[in-house]
């Protein structure tokens, strides 16, 4: 693979890397003197340059086995077959890079940005003196190739990944929206979580990977080979539980009917128990009156429900991942397992609902999934949040004060 590229490669010591980091600052500044990173070919294996901004950089070639380079910033820069294998990518920015060819075996790309980079094969060019196009020798190569990689929680939209060999990845909880994954090998690939909305998965083989809880709405599928893939969970076109049409009345009717039960203090109107509904289809529910909502085990994914005043709901199990419930009223609710990865919670109030002096309903969260929720400004005061999984949850300015959060996962006090 990249290791076949070329044969003389500069080895660059940390001091001469920290040069050419600092001349790229000035050239992307514009200061005189800058000169863009010019990288292709050159052994940076092992080297550490965490942080640096390397956005336009150009790579071709070179080698970067086991390199340090977390939250570094690679935007639109060129890792034409270089070799990444081991490196260490975390929360790296790689927005429209070219990672054609490249090497990601082994390497660490938790929580990076790719979104719409290209992992395809691919080929260099260059034109005779006569103005005809020829492939360069040796540059003629493969698609991306990621075996036991590390992508979870990447963000993976747009990116074009046809061919790419990403057996055994892990892909847990990666967001892949409208990534071309067409004749991918994906074989054994962990994708439990994984947002694949609109991907292009036609001839992938998907064989023995597990699609536990994940997202194909939208997807293409035709030829993937699914033998032995786990499929817990998925959630696609189909209703997944109940659908809307066994309510006995359409959607809108039965939350007109609620609001109305809600607002008569239960003389008017009715109750309705939407518990185990596919609750997709009702689209907007942004600042709905939803008091005291009945919907166990039903599906929300994805929905809008934005300053929604939801107190005392009972959402227990329910699926509410990637659902926008900034500003929300929560209070009192019961979401005892529930599914919220990637929910939009920011300045959401999740207290305690005070009905008397002395008396109140914490909400209950035990054994919720928050899996890289954004909590920012969220309230949880005197929450039961025991055995939570918090991990990467944004946590900035929340407050917990009084929340259990005994056995919670991934919490991490903010100071």
């Amino acid at each position: 693979m990249s290791g076949g590229i070329g044969s003389s490669r500069k080895k660059l010591s940390h001091a001469e890397m920290a040069q050419v980091i600092k001349a790229h600052e000035n050239y992307r500044k514009g200061v005189m003197g800058g000169r863009r990173a010019m990288l292709g070919f050159h052994d940076l294996s092992g080297l550490i340059f965490s942080g640096a901004n390397l956005s336009d950089a150009d790579f071709t070639g070179a080698v970067l086995y086991g390199a340090k380079l977390m939250e570094c910033n690679f935007d639109r820069a060129v890792f034409f077959g270089a070799d990444l294998r081991e490196a260490d990518l975390t929360a790296a920015s790689l927005v429209r890079a070219d990672l054609r060819g490249a090497s990601l075996h082994g390497a660490n790309l938790t929580k990076a940005n790719l979104f719409d980079a290209d992992l395809r094969d691919g080929m260099i060019a260059e034109r005779d003196k006569h103005g005809n196009i020829h492939a360069m020798q040796h540059m003629d190569v493969g698609p991306a190739e990621m075996p036991g990689a590390k992508m979870a929680g990447a963000n993976l939209s747009n990116a074009k990944m046809a061919g790419a060999v990403a057996s055994h990845t892990d892909f847990t909880d990666a967001i892949m929206v409208g990534a071309n994954l067409v004749r991918a090998n994906l074989s054994n690939a962990n994708l439990t979580g994984a947002n694949l909305s609109g991907a292009d998965l036609s001839g992938a083989s998907l064989k023995g990977a597990s699609l536990t809880n994940a997202v194909i709405t939208g997807a293409k599928m035709q030829m993937a080979d699914m033998s032995g893939a786990k499929t817990e969970g998925m959630l696609g076109d189909k209703p997944a539980g109940k659908p809307l049409e066994d309510l006995g009345m359409t959607p809108e009717e039965a939350l007109r009917q609620h609001a109305l039960w809600v607002t008569s203090g239960g003389k008017e109107g009715v109750l309705t128990d939407f518990s185990g509904y596919d609750l997709r289809k009702l689209g907007n529910l942004y600042k709905a009156l939803l008091v005291g909502l009945v919907a166990n085990k039903a599906v929300l994914f994805g929905l809008n429900m934005e300053a929604v005043l939801m107190q005392g709901a009972k959402l227990a199990e329910a699926d509410m991942r990637s659902a926008k419930l900034s500003n929300a009223d929560l209070r009192g609710s019961n979401l005892k397992g529930a599914k919220l990865a990637y929910a939009d919670l920011r300045d959401a109030n999740l207290a305690a609902l005070v009905v008397g002096p002395e008396r109140y309903f914490g909400v209950n969260l035990e054994g919720a999934n928050l899996r890289r929720a954004d909590l920012r400004g969220a309230k949880f005061n005197r929450a039961n949040l025991r055995g939570a999984d918090l991990t990467e949850a944004e946590l900035f300015g929340a407050d917990f004060s009084d929340a259990d959060l005994d056995g919670a996962i991934g919490y991490k006090p903010q100071g």
